[in-house]
């Protein structure tokens, strides 16, 4: 592991699906089987404390997100998704979303002003859902055509109107979340994406040839958005219809991805680092690795007792020097040495996380500049990172 790694936490057992950090980064809430854990939280701290826990769901709890109000909704496979209010007493008061689903739920997110969200499910529906005062609870309007599949992911343009969403039928897709009484048309007012807006209208649809997509993201001033398939490709997307791919250096695909700012994109999934891509004069292309271990010299380091322990938490300095170029051995090899020997020669050091990562957020920024990113996996490790 390298110096980007500040800190590695490991909180469960269990694969971790999603999390978020509030407004002000001082809680974190993860998903874990059927609960949702939230956690007292600071870079500096050996381990998070355990601050309370939300166990309504009855099957796997599939995201979480925090609104800019401190509200938490949850969603499962259930088919349910919970808005759990913040009480005084450090306590949350559940309330039930009336999804209208029967398929599980798979995604959320808060639009931008914390007055509604859209929940993606494997009913080849998303769900916008909102508070309607007079009876007192969360209502929903569907968005259905032409949603062929599973919705993997939902991220709000910073306008609270354009839904982006990805899917398993291939298709990247922007919707109009519009809700009339809630949203302003003044909102989209000289948006270049169009002039009508109505509540589930299809704004752009981008084919990725029947890959999954597995996360999408939007860079509002720019009017850009960025999505990852598991072709293994990055994809960016503008308002005209200008595509940019980009292939995955390693050609293993990516599950998360993060705007550094409006020329860097991070990535990572199945490969268990995270991966910068810049846009230069030529193009969006790969720029570095973060935490990608090199494997040679490493089996002779082990046995001479060369390299250093560290801490569970905290820093973690990596020994090697860039004069090694190793980028590791292929999985082919691997099992090539295995069927020879019994034994692979070359065994490659630990990285931060030890399973493909699944989600990537924001942890600190200046100017406009992402500088620390936290990142969640499938080993039940929360990791964050220096950029």
């Amino acid at each position: 592991m390298d110096k980007s790694v500040l800190s590695v936490f490991k909180l469960v057992k269990a694969p971790i699906y999603s999390h978020c950090l509030s407004q002000d980064k001082s809680l974190l809430a993860i998903t874990c089987e059927n609960k949702c854990l939230i956690y007292r939280f600071s870079a500096g701290a050996k381990q998070p404390q355990l601050v309370a826990t939300l166990e309504n769901h009855d099957k796997t709890v599939t995201a979480v997100d925090i609104s800019i109000h401190g509200r938490i909704v949850t969603c499962s496979q259930d088919r349910n998704a919970y808005v759990w209010e913040p009480l005084s007493d450090g306590s949350y008061r559940p309330t039930l979303v009336l999804l209208r689903i029967n398929r599980a739920a798979t995604c959320v997110s808060w639009a931008p002003n914390g007055y509604k969200f859209a929940v993606g499910s494997s009913a080849r529906i998303i769900a916008v859902c909102y508070y309607e005062q007079e009876n007192n609870w969360w209502v929903s309007k569907h968005i259905k055509k032409p949603i062929k599949s599973t919705i993997n992911c939902l991220a709000w343009h910073e306008n609270g109107v354009l839904l982006a969403s990805g899917g398993t039928d291939g298709y990247m897709r922007i919707f109009s979340g519009f809700i009339k009484g809630l949203d302003s048309k003044e909102i989209m007012t000289n948006s270049p994406w169009g002039s009508k807006f109505p509540f589930g209208s299809l704004i752009k649809e981008q084919y990725q040839g029947g890959a999954y997509v597995h996360d999408v993201q939007w860079r509002s001033n720019i009017e850009k958005v960025a999505y990852v398939a598991h072709d293994g490709t990055l994809n960016i997307l503008d308002y005209q219809g200008n595509l940019q791919s980009v292939n995955s250096p390693d050609g293993l695909p990516y599950r998360a991805l993060l705007w550094i700012n409006d020329h860097e994109i991070l990535c990572a999934g199945y490969n268990h680092h995270p991966v910068m891509f810049s846009e230069a004069s030529q193009g969006w292309k790969f720029a570095r690795d973060y935490d990608k271990v090199a494997t040679a010299n490493i089996l002779e380091k082990n046995t001479t007792g060369s390299s250093t322990n560290s801490s569970q938490f905290g820093s973690i300095q990596d020994e090697d020097n860039d004069e090694n170029p190793t980028f590791g051995i292929s999985a082919l090899r691997k099992f090539k040495e295995l069927d020879l020997k019994g034994k692979v020669s070359l065994e490659q050091k630990e990285n931060a996380h030890e399973n493909a990562i699944v989600g990537l957020i924001p942890y600190a920024e200046s100017n406009g500049q992402i500088t620390q990113v936290s990142s969640c996996g499938l080993d039940g490790k929360i990791v964050l990172y220096n950029i």
